[in-house]
């Protein structure tokens, strides 16, 4: 079964790096609070965690405010700062940074982050950040309260604004075994990726223990696990083919088919029905001298419509095109295709997976 199994592969191969990682080489998350100076006129205006971060960023240089000082910062905004640090890296790389208003700052354009540390999930510094932002929006306000927004300017990027300082331990030398992950889980592929490498290596030294894990025995040792990763990673291998899936979007109406997706006969009848109600107000003029009122006669018309849909049918195992091609004929909407989609997974004769987002 195994190796009927593997022999059912599509005919492009892919390289292991690119459907997986090896396990505890990840990136690492890394967050901080920080200050935003430089703008011009759109920042916190003032707000009182935006007030202490001023205060505790001055007192770095030996300046105290007054408690009763309050200064206005519309030059200046409270931010988030998040960025992630890569695997193996080491204390002098830099790494780039995402910076975010945290109050009611209108735009970041043209400021600076004022230097302030990236903290890692167990509360460790691992990073520092500054630098001036890259900002892709824009915002205008008008006198009148009017005002044009073009993407997000309360958000931007500093490339390469944090140096590293402090790498993450990995244990992957002194481990018993690599255990390389898939990213989409799957048996088949599993089994494909256990095979190659063994194949490659002339050894049995991979297997597969489920649908997403590939345990590789090696010899321990920082050197030795590298460059059997390295040898690793570029292996090709083909991917099982995904299962049959039918992604409809029903906020946009958007309908994804793979290829994998399969109709038994069956044959539909898509009829449309349309209601048109006219309203047509008539002003009805009293006579002249009569006293009379202004009255509105109302007048609506009302019409149904039902298109002719004529039957058509789809023969045994119809492939992608050929449903495509098929609904076009009868010039079906996203809306009405949908309505189809699900009658024919009703019917049981579509053989797929029909995930509404």
């Amino acid at each position: 079964m195994g190796a009927a199994l593997l022999s059912s592969a599509p005919a492009s191969a892919t390289r292991i790096k690119d459907i997986g990682g090896f396990e505890g080489l990840r990136t690492n998350q890394l967050t901080g609070y920080g200050i935003v100076v430089g703008l011009a006129g759109t920042g916190d205006n003032s707000l009182e965690y935006a007030t202490q971060g001023i205060k505790g960023t001055v007192s770095r240089f030996g300046l105290t405010l007054p408690p009763a000082i309050n200064p206005s910062l519309k030059n200046a905004a409270a931010v988030i700062v998040t960025a992630e640090l890569p695997p193996f890296a080491k204390p002098g790389q830099r790494i780039d940074v995402t910076v975010s208003a945290l109050g009611k700052a209108k735009s970041l354009r043209g400021g600076t982050l004022i230097m302030m540390p990236l903290l890692g999930a167990d509360g460790q510094i691992y990073a520092m950040a500054q630098g001036n932002l890259v900002i892709g929006g824009l915002g205008v306000d008008a006198n009148d309260g009017s005002r044009t927004l073009v993407n997000t300017p309360s958000a931007g990027r500093i490339p390469g604004g944090a140096t590293v300082e402090r790498s993450v331990a990995t244990d992957f030398a002194d481990a018993p075994y690599l255990t390389f992950n898939l990213a989409e889980p799957d048996l088949t592929t599993a089994l494909r990726v256990a095979d190659a490498i063994n194949r490659k290596t002339a050894g049995q030294m991979a297997e597969a223990i489920d649908a997403v894990s590939i345990q590789i025995r090696t010899e321990p040792g920082a050197a030795q696990r590298i460059m059997q990763m390295g040898l690793i990673e570029n292996i090709e291998v083909q991917p099982a083919k995904t299962a049959a899936r039918v992604i409809v979007n029903a906020r946009t109406g958007t309908v994804v088919i793979n290829d994998m997706v399969r109709i038994t006969p069956a044959a539909v009848s898509h009829g449309k029905l349309t209601v048109k109600v006219q309203e047509s107000p008539l002003v009805v003029q009293p006579a002249p001298f009569s006293r009379g009122e202004t009255t509105i006669e109302p007048d609506s018309e009302i019409d149904v419509e039902e298109k002719a849909a004529p039957m058509f049918t789809f023969d045994r195992g119809a492939s992608l095109a050929e449903i495509v091609e098929t609904i076009n004929a009868v010039g079906a909407t996203p809306g009405d295709l949908v309505a189809i989609l699900e009658a024919l997974k009703q019917a049981g004769a579509m053989k797929a997976e029909l995930l509404i987002q």
